[in-house]
């Protein structure tokens, strides 16, 4: 998954995830010796023997450390800097943008404003990064709260701007970006234009925009620290979450029920503390889109996204009416496979029996990924080369670390970082190919400057996946044993309903939360309910759905980090497959125009970028083309037998 950071003066990165994907990062620092103890019992890394040394970024390319002096120096810079840029253009910028030369004088403004945005982002990705690294440490969570609130209440000084900018007449504006200065923004203002109708008077901003720390970003914070001090009983073994989860794919049947049922424990011991974040980011939320003028739950997503309303309406009503063919066809495949007509939820990702065993050892991995990243394009393979050479990765599983992983484009000033937790499993390789997609995205993206380099997500995952289908594509077509071929086709039809499946699913109950909390709180068991009905839709009937399962929806963090962030994923999997099926048919010069897209950042909306491929999201067709690639994949699979 990505993790991006989009406004002036941007938060500490926050974190999202689905099954496999999460967001933000780290660095050492000392731990407290208690700490320490908890640590040495609940972590399970892979053994190097298995999967040779694993590479940890490093975090000097932003700061030092969280006492380095730079850290506290631009801290106050940004104050300063904010206060200065406030004094100057607060309550002037209509009637400076109106006189002659308003078009040079307005650029000039923009520029110190992305300058601080620059700054901020430095400060802001360093202290997400450092604790998504390890959130339980004392001093990095404070360090990390506090740098928040630093920002927050530095940018308090910035607010005006983005409203001034947006009461501007149009024809004032208009004829400012005349000039060659303030053109090179008209992207980035005509973009923030589109927030005008649901902009609030400065007061009700500045008191949204400060109450958020003791608000929704509070309660972000309460999630991640409870999830990542979560600990489950496994074999005797006190194991962190992600560790646990990765049981749910171990080739014995027996671990992946234990594993299971350890989480249904421990999940049920604290479902009262998530039903409360939940009902209380819900209420948040509608607080803010009922103030706003938002008409439904999920269209201050969908403006963050740039992307319509009706179109997100055509992928979804896609999607769950592809559920027979798709999901609900492919777990009978599965349940056949293992000899039963049904699979309990906990081997709904379970390793095939056929699948090769043994673990992949980083150095393999690494290859994989360049080898398929180079033999589509040179330039994107060196891109992806640097995150190993200059120490962008932070690969091995520790305790405290957050799960899953993601790939944080920092700020254009310095580079993204990508976390994951590898394992060794050939699925941890795919993450490795998805991840290095989003790197090497925001990297082109950057040149873009920090206004626009950041991309809607309805293409941010673009690239991730596209990445993902050239490594497998590689390795399908160097497979010759049938059994191997089998089963990693199998795994790539499991990642793809996983990640236009699984996420719709999410997002239909999203909706159903956000929805019924308008009446009122929901309870633990309510929230359940309404989980194993969207789940036993798009499962179908193969996949057996025992106790426990109700509260799963417990460790997904995009439902309190990014709520309806998840239909991103169906999005980004169904224009990659056709714009897949585009490079088969004619690879010539499509390279080029595949990284001119990605370089373009967010200077485009997503139908222009889809142009020059032929395609129109738009178009209510363009979906089931998307769909038809996976229920291809699953015919070819019937007829292996």
């Amino acid at each position: 998954m990505i993790s991006r950071a989009t406004s002036a003066l941007r938060k500490p990165a926050s974190k999202s995830n689905s099954t496999k994907k999460a967001a933000a990062g780290k660095t050492a620092v000392k731990k407290a010796v208690a700490r320490q103890t908890i640590a040495k019992a609940a972590a399970k890394p892979v053994p190097a023997a298995k999967v040779g040394k694993l590479p940890e970024w490093n975090l000097a390319d932003l700061y030092s450390g969280i006492d380095a002096p730079e850290v506290a120096r631009d801290l106050d810079r940004l104050d300063a800097d904010c206060v200065a840029f406030e004094t100057d253009y607060k309550g002037r910028l209509a009637e400076g943008t109106d006189r002659d030369g308003g078009g040079p004088w307005l650029a000039a403004a923009v520029r110190r404003y992305e300058a601080i945005d620059d700054l901020a982002g430095r400060l802001s990705s360093y202290a997400g990064l450092i604790h998504a690294g390890d959130s339980v440490d004392p001093a990095i969570s404070k360090f990390y709260g506090d740098v928040s609130e630093r920002l927050t209440a530095a940018s308090l000084h910035l607010l005006f701007f983005a409203l001034e900018l947006n009461r501007i007449d149009d024809a004032v504006l208009e004829r400012a970006m005349q000039a060659a200065e303030l053109a090179h923004y008209r992207p980035w203002i005509e973009d923030l234009r589109k927030d005008k109708p649901y902009q609030l008077e400065d007061r009700i901003e500045q008191l949204f925009h400060e109450k958020s720390q003791t608000a929704y970003s509070a309660w972000n914070r309460l999630f991640d620290q409870t999830i990542s001090a979560l600990r489950f009983t496994v074999a005797g073994k006190e194991l962190a979450i992600e560790p646990t989860l990765n049981l749910l794919q171990d080739r014995d049947g027996k671990k992946r029920k234990v594993a299971a049922e350890a989480l249904a424990k421990t999940f049920k011991a604290n479902e009262r503390t998530f039903a409360l974040v939940t009902n209380t980011l819900a209420k948040d939320k509608d607080i803010s889109d009922r103030w706003r003028g938002f008409a439904d739950v999920a269209d201050s997503r969908h403006l963050s996204n740039r992307v319509e309303r009706e179109v997100v309406d055509a992928l979804v009503a896609s999607v769950r009416a592809a559920y027979p063919k798709l999901s609900h066809r492919y777990y009978r495949l599965k349940a056949g496979w293992f000899g039963k007509k049904k699979l309990p939820h906990w081997d709904r990702n379970a390793p095939l029996p056929f699948a090769a065993t043994g673990s992949i050892a980083w150095p393999e991995a690494r290859d994989m990924v360049l080898s398929a990243y180079r033999g589509f394009s040179v330039e994107m393979a060196a891109i992806a080369e640097r995150f190993f050479t200059d120490r962008w990765i932070d690969a091995p599983v520790r305790p405290g670390k957050a799960p899953g992983a993601f790939s944080h484009p920092t700020t254009p000033s310095a580079h993204p970082y990508v976390l994951m937790n590898y394992q060794g499993k050939p699925r941890d390789v795919m993450t490795l190919a998805h991840e290095l997609g989003h790197g090497v995205h925001q990297v082109l993206a950057a040149r873009n400057g920090p206004l626009m380099a950041p991309t809607p997500l309805t293409l941010a995952e673009t690239a991730s996946v596209f990445g993902e289908m050239l490594t497998f594509k590689r390795l399908l077509g160097q497979t010759k044993n049938p059994k191997q071929r089998q089963a990693l086709l199998a795994g790539k039809v499991e990642d793809m309903i996983n990640t236009v499946v699984r996420q719709i699913a999410f997002y239909s109950f999203e909706r159903a939360i956000h929805t019924e909390r308008k009446n009122g709180e929901l309870t633990a068991e309510r929230i359940g309910q309404i989980w194993l009905s969207v789940q036993s839709e798009s499962l179908g009937a193969a996949i057996e759905i025992r106790p426990g399962y109700e509260n799963f929806w417990m460790y997904i963090p995009h439902f309190i980090h990014s709520p309806f962030y998840v239909y991103a994923y169906a999005f980004g999997d169904c224009l990659v497959n056709s714009l897949y099926a585009v490079y088969e048919h004619a690879q010539e010069g499509f390279a080029e125009r595949y990284l001119a897209m990605l370089a373009a950042g967010g200077t485009k909306h997503y139908s222009e970028l889809l142009k020059p491929f032929g395609l129109d999201a738009r178009d209510p067709k363009f979906w089931d083309g998307g769909l038809s690639v996976i229920a291809g994949m699953i015919d070819e699979l019937e007829s292996m037998g």
